[in-house]
């Protein structure tokens, strides 16, 4: 993954279809949401994105030292 903000963008997309916030394509009611469980699914979805962004930091960070070449004896 290249961009934190796929990462964060897939997470509430998977939040919004699992709340049904979406128009739902047949008319079976699913009941009402409630803002704790808005909350909840908003804050999973931030730490998930914040996680993500320091380890791609640190891959990103690794992957930018030079590699020292072995010297020959």
């Amino acid at each position: 993954m290249h961009d934190p903000l796929l990462m964060l963008t897939a997470v509430i997309a998977a939040a919004t279809r699992t709340l049904g916030l979406q128009a739902p394509s047949n008319t079976t009611d699913r009941g009402a949401v409630s803002i704790e469980q808005v909350l909840w699914y908003a804050a999973a979805a931030i730490s998930v994105a914040v996680v993500a962004a320091i380890i791609w930091n640190q891959i990103r960070d690794t992957a930018s030292t030079p590699v020292q070449s072995p010297s020959a004896p």
